[in-house]
C-alpha cells in the first residue's frame, strides 16, 4: 500500500479501482475480525485513497491497543466525469453513477474475498466523510434501499441523509447535466457527433490524453459532474426513501462539525464572492439553491431569508470565534457583511437539514442512531473558518503527526487536542466492533472525567434528539440538537419541492 498526492493538477488515471487492506501484523486468516471501509471524499471530483491523511494504520493501532482489534479497508472509484457524466445519452446506455456503481463492486469484492486477510464479511461498517459521506447515503438508498448484505453499520460524517445537490434544484434539475454533456462532446474532436447516439461512443474511444486536457479546463473540471436520478442505482430521491424506510435497517454514528458552512459559504463553493446585502443574498440563494425558474421562488426566498437573518451574532461562526464584521474593515472586503448569514444558510443546506431529516428517519424506524457536533478550530485554521469541513479527520484517524498535512493540526495545541483526538479514534473503533459507540468503554473518559453519548431521539425534545459535542478546551459534553431549528425545519419541510433531494 502507498501514499501520495491526489489532487486535481497531478496526474492521475482512470486505471484506479485498486483496494488497500490495513490488519494487525500476524492476523490468522480465521480471526474475523470487524472491518472497517473507508470511502474518500473530494467533491466525487477528486481525491483517493492514498491521500497520505487517510493512512489507516493508526486506528487500526488503536485498536489492537484497545484488545478490540478491526481490519482497515480502503478503495478508489471513478470521480468526475469518469464517474458521474449524466444525460440523456448515458443514462440510456446504463452508464449512470459509475462511481457509486464502483463502490459497490469494492464491497461485494470485500464481501467475497475478506475472510482470506482474517476479517468477518459480516462484520463491515461502512466509513467516510464529505463526498464519502455522500457515497454512504447512495449505498444505504441504492436500489430503492435493497439490502444486499454488504454492510452491518455505518459511520457517516459531515453528509449524512441525503444526495449531493449541487445545481439548483438537486435531483430535480436535469437540465443542467444535459448541458455539461453538450460542452464536454462540443470541447472535443466528437463535436460532429453531439445530439447522436454516437457521441458517448466516441467519449470512451478517444485518447486518454485528449479528454483529459478537456476535462483540466477550468469549465470542465470544476465540481459540475454530480450524481444522476437514473431509476436505477438512484431510483428516488432520499427525502421519499427515508420517510418511507427503503433502506437497510443498520445503526449509523454520523455528524457534522460547527462551522460546516464556512466551507461553502462567502467566498467558497457556493457563491462568487463576499455579500453584503440583502439584495445579493437573494441572488446568491436564487442562484445556487433554487434557480431562477422555480415557479414559487419568490416566496420561497422570502421565507428563507426571514429564517435565516442578518444578524451576527445567530450565524457562523459565532462571535466567540470570529469577531464581528465590520462595515470598511479588511474582513467586511474579504468576506462580506452577510458572511455569517450566508455560512449558516449554506451550511444548513449542503449538511444539517439532510442530517437531522435522516437521524428523524433512522429513529422512525426503530434503527439505532448516534450524532455528534465537532467544535474544534484546529491550529493554523483562520477564526473565520473556525471547526469548518474536514477538521476531525486527523482526530478520528489518530493521525498525531499531522501526517500528510501542510502544517500538523496538533503541532503547539494543549495536550487536551491529543488526548481528544484518541478519545474520538477509540469510540469509532468501538463502534465498528460493536455498533455502539459507548460498548465497553467501561467508563469511557475525557480528562478523567465521564463523557455520555445518548442515542438520538427525536420524542425526548419534542421532535429533535441529543447529540455529543467533541471539544478540546473543555470535557465534551451533550447537548439538544436544536440550534437553528426553524430554519432547518423549513428546509426539510421543502426537501422536495424547492430542494430536490
Amino acid at each position: 500500500m502507498g501514499f501520495g498526492p491526489d489532487m486535481i493538477g497531478y496526474e492521475m488515471s482512470e486505471d484506479c479501482l485498486y483496494i488497500n487492506v490495513i490488519r494487525p501484523a500476524g492476523v490468522d486468516e480465521n480471526a474475523q475480525l470487524p472491518v472497517a471501509v473507508w470511502i474518500h471524499g473530494g467533491g466525487l471530483t477528486m481525491g483517493g485513497s492514498a491521500d497520505r491523511r487517510y493512512n489507516l494504520s493508526f486506528i487500526v493501532e488503536n485498536s489492537v491497543e484497545l484488545g478490540t482489534p478491526i481490519i482497515a479497508v480502503s478503495f478508489n472509484y471513478r470521480m468526475a466525469a469518469f464517474g458521474f457524466l449524466s444525460g440523456p445519452e448515458v443514462e440510456a446506455s446504463g452508464a449512470t453513477n459509475l462511481g457509486f456503481r464502483d463502490q459497490r463492486h469494492a464491497l461485494w469484492w470485500i464481501k467475497e474475498n475478506i475472510a482470506a486477510f482474517g476479517g468477518d464479511p459480516d462484520k463491515v461498517t461502512l466509513w467516510g466523510e464529505s463526498a464519502g459521506a455522500v457515497s454512504i447515503n447512495a449505498q444505504l438508498f441504492a436500489f430503492n434501499g435493497r439490502d444486499d448484505g454488504l454492510f452491518r453499520a455505518a459511520v457517516v460524517q459531515s453528509g449524512f441523509g441525503g444526495a449531493l445537490h449541487r445545481y439548483p434544484g438537486g435531483l430535480n434539475n436535469t437540465s443542467v447535466a444535459s448541458v455539461n454533456y453538450k460542452k464536454l462532446v462540443q470541447a472535443t474532436s466528437c463535436a460532429s457527433t453531439y445530439g447522436t447516439p454516437a457521441s458517448l461512443q466516441c467519449l470512451r474511444d478517444l485518447p486518454l490524453s485528449e479528454l483529459m486536457a478537456v476535462l483540466n479546463n477550468r469549465a470542465l473540471n470544476v465540481a459540475i459532474w454530480v450524481p444522476a436520478m437514473d431509476g436505477d442505482f438512484i431510483a428516488d430521491y432520499p427525502s421519499r426513501q427515508s420517510r418511507d424506510g427503503r433502506f437497510p435497517k443498520v445503526p449509523v454514528l454520523v455528524g457534522q462539525n460547527t462551522d460546516e458552512g464556512a466551507s461553502f459559504g462567502a467566498n467558497r463553493s457556493a457563491t462568487a464572492g463576499p455579500i453584503n446585502t440583502d439584495e445579493e443574498m437573494a441572488e446568491s440563494v436564487t442562484r445556487v439553491l433554487f434557480g431562477p425558474n422555480h415557479p414559487n421562488l419568490d416566496s420561497l426566498v422570502r421565507e428563507l431569508l426571514y429564517l435565516y437573518p442578518d444578524i451576527q451574532a445567530v450565524g457562523i461562526p459565532s462571535l466567540d470565534k470570529y469577531p464581528v464584521i465590520k462595515p470598511g474593515s479588511p474582513e467586511a472586503a474579504f468576506l462580506g457583511l452577510q458572511y455569517r448569514r450566508s455560512t449558516a444558510i449554506y451550511g444548513d443546506w449542503m449538511e444539517t437539514y439532510q442530517l437531522r431529516r435522516g437521524l428523524i428517519a433512522w429513529s422512525k424506524h426503530g434503527v439505532p442512531a448516534w450524532n455528534y457536533r465537532f467544535d474544534v478550530t484546529n491550529v493554523g485554521v483562520p477564526g473565520y473558518q473556525s471547526a469548518a469541513h474536514f477538521q476531525e479527520i486527523p482526530y478520528v484517524f489518530c493521525n498525531l503527526d499531522g501526517v500528510g498535512y501542510a502544517r500538523n493540526p496538533f503541532e503547539g495545541a494543549p495536550g487536551s487536542y491529543k488526548t481528544l483526538a484518541k478519545v474520538m479514534s477509540n469510540t469509532w473503533v468501538r463502534f465498528f466492533v460493536s455498533m455502539d459507540p459507548t460498548a465497553g468503554s467501561g467508563g469511557w473518559r475525557q480528562d478523567s472525567r465521564p463523557v455520555q453519548w445518548p442515542r438520538y431521539d427525536p420524542g425526548e425534545g419534542g421532535g429533535v434528539g441529543r447529540n455529543i459535542v467533541w471539544d478540546a478546551d473543555k470535557v465534551s459534553y451533550v447537548e439538544w440538537d436544536s440550534f437553528r431549528a426553524e430554519g432547518v425545519n423549513w428546509m426539510i419541510e421543502n426537501s422536495l419541492n424547492a430542494l430536490g433531494t
